[in-house]
């Protein structure tokens, strides 16, 4: 029989698989709409090892770099059993999440690449509201 764990370590997994859940589709959502530019750019993707080769070592796709960092420590604190998941890590983790995401048009690196990736990709601007619902929610 599996230990059941206490109400608020349920709770604040709960928010963080939300969290995961969004993200995730933003940054899906990014890969595509990259992916799409790049290809119509410099030609097709032949497959999916070369996409990922390209999103780690490509200068076209790090900027997609601070999303993922984040679905991985969000990942990490879910799956290891070494780490408690305490109201700190989740609030900094969502504190994060929404400090990335201002797109600007005016910024650099990130927030210029998000800007423009918003104007792109109408599934970008889907997966930013979804997220941002989340990140408003917790807020409140």
């Amino acid at each position: 029989m599996q230990r059941q764990r206490p109400q608020p370590q349920r709770l604040l997994r709960h928010r963080l698989l939300g969290l995961r859940r969004e993200f995730l589709a933003l940054h899906l959502a990014l890969i595509a709409a990259e992916q799409k530019t790049y290809e119509h750019i410099h030609g097709r993707i032949g497959s999916t090892e070369l996409l990922l080769e390209l999103m780690l070592k490509d200068p076209w796709f790090t900027w997609l770099h601070p999303v993922s960092d984040i679905l991985v420590r969000i990942d990490h604190l879910l799956n290891d059993e070494a780490f408690d998941i305490t109201d700190e890590n989740v609030d900094h983790l969502f504190d994060e999440a929404r400090l990335l995401l201002h797109p600007s048009i005016e910024g650099d690196g990130f927030e210029r690449a998000y800007y423009e990736a918003l104007n792109r990709a109408p599934e970008v601007v889907l997966a930013h509201f979804h997220v941002t619902r989340v990140l408003l929610a917790e807020a409140a």
